[in-house]
């Protein structure tokens, strides 16, 4: 698809960026690699920066929360006023996730629906 002289340029420009920097990345790698190697070092700077949390603890917490949700088999909170086939509430309303364009058209069904009940037969009038 990108054929156009401004996205060849664009392309070319991102190829001499990453020529450019391409060293300063590897170097950032190697310092980083090197850093975890040391370990101790590492766990200092980060210290200074963040809280550090040893990954069993989080791991035993989050199979503690998902046991305790588990257990919990509460429905999600719905609108027990709100129609489930027409998802009309008791002014009339639709939910505020749905668009214009989907409540007119199930606006529409709806309509279509009412009218057909309503509908007379032809017959011979005498």
């Amino acid at each position: 698809m990108a054929k156009s002289l401004r996205s060849k340029w664009k392309r070319k420009m991102r190829a001499e960026k990453r020529k450019k920097n391409a060293p300063k990345e590897l170097a950032r790698l190697k310092q980083a690699l090197s850093l975890d190697v040391k370990g101790e070092a590492a766990m200092a700077d980060m210290q200074e920066i963040a809280t550090v949390v040893p990954a069993d603890k989080i791991k035993k917490q989050t199979d503690v929360d998902m046991a305790e949700t588990v257990g919990n088999d509460d429905k999600m909170d719905m609108d027990s006023k709100r129609s489930k086939k027409t998802l009309l509430d008791e002014n009339g309303q639709y939910p505020a996730w749905m668009g214009q364009r989907q409540a007119k058209k199930m606006k529409g069904k709806r309509m279509a629906n009412k009218g057909q009940g309503k509908k007379k037969k032809k017959g011979i009038a005498w």
